[in-house]
């Protein structure tokens, strides 16, 4: 399944090279998330983003996001 890059103000950053309507596959989004963490303000990602990557997690990371 795509995602809009701009649906999630945290991985819209972790993309900042790739324009806001975009869209990726969830793996892609994922792998951006695992790799660039250490870019991520997890004290403002908003309710909805901890939940799709909480889902990514447990569908791509096996339940471990190696940060």
């Amino acid at each position: 399944m795509d995602v809009r890059i701009s649906d999630y103000p945290g991985l819209a950053l972790l993309a900042w090279n790739r324009g806001g309507d975009d869209a990726i596959d969830e793996a892609e989004a994922f792998a951006l998330y695992e790799r660039n963490w250490r870019y991520v303000d997890e004290a403002n990602l908003g309710q909805s983003e901890r939940q799709f990557l909480a889902d990514l997690v447990r569908r791509f990371g096996h339940g471990v996001l190696n940060v």
